[in-house]
């Protein structure tokens, strides 16, 4: 059976050929996977795909412990907390927003391209936080190879819009489209029937800042007209903190994550450093999460919360919820 591979296909693995560091043969063959076709004709050349890519992020992972030198990062290794990219088109405000909703300090700037590399910052929310990461805008003019894959890596995205701008829905669909030309499809939620690459389905919230501005309310009520029930809209104004809270908040809803605090046997829980796991984690999912021998080797477990009697054993498989309280027994 015939490949039948598209022009974008062909587009991506010149630029894989032509790919001078791991990065961007990682993002080019990224690109790569998400735009082939699924049959019979394109199974041996996603095989190949695969394996390619499997060697080259080993190859990456071992130069991350290297350490890099000569030159910026462009990999924000995943901390404990949830991971949230920061997108849109130039001056639509996102290091405004990460100055208003951590303790970073970005360059803001009114001026195209004040964000040239990516910039990671903990957003504190009660008492978790989520990693926020400013990179670059997206530009019909151009857009940074190594971005597509960074937005991959990311738990989930921001896009964000200009009120001020009356092209805002033009630049907003501009965005969507540029990532969809790389394989990547923004969601209002994470798609479950993505099976092969879910990494592509990036669940997004769509934050339209600059409420101040003259004609903001026109051009939000002209971007709910086209984007309809796709996409939740959240519109704020990050230079005056209006809506900033609320955002922090819709963001950890958002995130579809829940709170496990941990308890030593004998003694009181820790309630100052929750572990954060995906809603629908099990027991052993947390176990792991705390260490990972702690899930080779979990013995027992008891519970506070989850509507059961305070310090009741729960199987491996029993689903924790938002504010539990976890006392894991190993046998190591």
């Amino acid at each position: 059976m015939p490949a039948n591979l598209p022009p974008d296909y062909k587009v991506a693995e010149q630029r894989f050929r032509e790919a001078k560091s791991t990065d961007d043969k990682i993002a080019a063959l990224q690109e790569m996977m998400a735009i082939i076709p699924k049959h019979k004709g394109t199974d041996k050349i996603r095989a190949d795909l695969r394996r390619r890519l499997s060697k080259l992020k080993t190859e990456q992972e071992q130069g991350h412990r290297k350490g890099h030198r000569g030159g910026p990062s462009y990999h924000i290794p995943k901390e404990e907390a949830p991971q949230v990219i920061l997108i849109g088109t130039p001056n639509t405000g996102k290091s405004t927003i990460v100055d208003a909703t951590t303790n970073a300090t970005p360059e803001i700037g009114n001026y195209p391209f004040t964000t040239r590399t990516p910039l990671p910052a903990m957003m504190p929310y009660e008492d978790v936080h989520i990693q926020l990461v400013d990179v670059p805008p997206l530009s019909p003019d151009h857009t940074d190879t190594w971005l597509p894959e960074m937005i991959r890596n990311a738990d989930a995205a921001l896009l964000v819009v200009d009120l001020s701008a009356d092209d805002c829905v033009d630049m907003l669909l501009f965005v969507r489209e540029k990532l969809a030309s790389k394989g990547i499809r923004l969601s209002a939620v994470h798609d479950p029937a993505e099976t092969e690459l879910p990494r592509n389905v990036k669940p997004t919230l769509i934050v339209a800042n600059k409420l101040d501005s003259p004609n903001a309310n026109e051009n939000l009520e002209f971007l709910r007209e086209v984007i309809g029930d796709e996409f939740e809209i959240f519109p704020i104004c990050a230079v005056m903190g209006k809506g900033i809270p609320e955002l922090k908040k819709r963001l950890y809803e958002f995130l579809n994550v829940v709170r496990i605090y941990s308890k030593i046997p004998g003694k009181n829980a820790d309630l100052k450093k929750p572990f954060v796991v995906p809603r629908g984690s099990t027991v052993i999912d947390v176990a792991r999460k705390i260490h990972r021998e702690f899930g080779d080797h979990l013995k027992s477990a008891r519970v506070w919360g989850s509507g059961k009697f305070d310090g009741q054993v729960v199987d491996r498989d029993h689903v924790v919820e938002d504010g539990d309280i976890l006392e894991i027994h190993v046998d190591l």
